[in-house]
């Protein structure tokens, strides 16, 4: 089974990804397979360069091929990212600031991210 997280919600990435999920994909007992997880708003901050869980997470994920994606918007406002805010949606939004290997971008750039591998089921905590 493939799922996919997206992280609306406060502390999303603090409570529940770097005290239940990190651990268990580190330890290979997550029992799925995480195609991809999608953050917003504050969450985006846990994916700064030398953030301890964004570092744990960007090796997991490239070790185990999960995508990661800040929302382009998101990422503008906090400064996390080159770009405009008339640039998102578009692809056109480049992050800075975070760990290797996240990509930055709205719904259209997502779904095109997971075509390849698309998820059974998406989750939003």
């Amino acid at each position: 089974m493939k799922v996919a997280y997206i992280l609306a919600t406060n502390l999303a990435s603090t409570t529940k990804l770097a005290s239940m999920i990190l651990p268990q994909l580190e330890q290979n007992k997550h029992g799925a397979d995480v195609v991809g997880i999608f953050f917003f708003d504050d969450n985006l901050f846990c994916l700064r360069t030398g953030d301890p869980i964004g570092e744990r997470l960007a090796a997991v994920a490239k070790a185990q091929n999960i995508l990661l994606m800040v929302c382009d918007q998101c990422a503008v406002r906090r400064n996390l990212a080159e770009g405009t805010f008339d640039q998102c949606g578009s692809g056109q939004v480049k992050p800075q600031g975070l760990v290797e290997g996240v990509a930055a971008g709205c719904f259209p750039q997502l779904y095109s991210a997971l075509a390849g591998s698309p998820p059974d089921y998406v989750i939003t905590l």
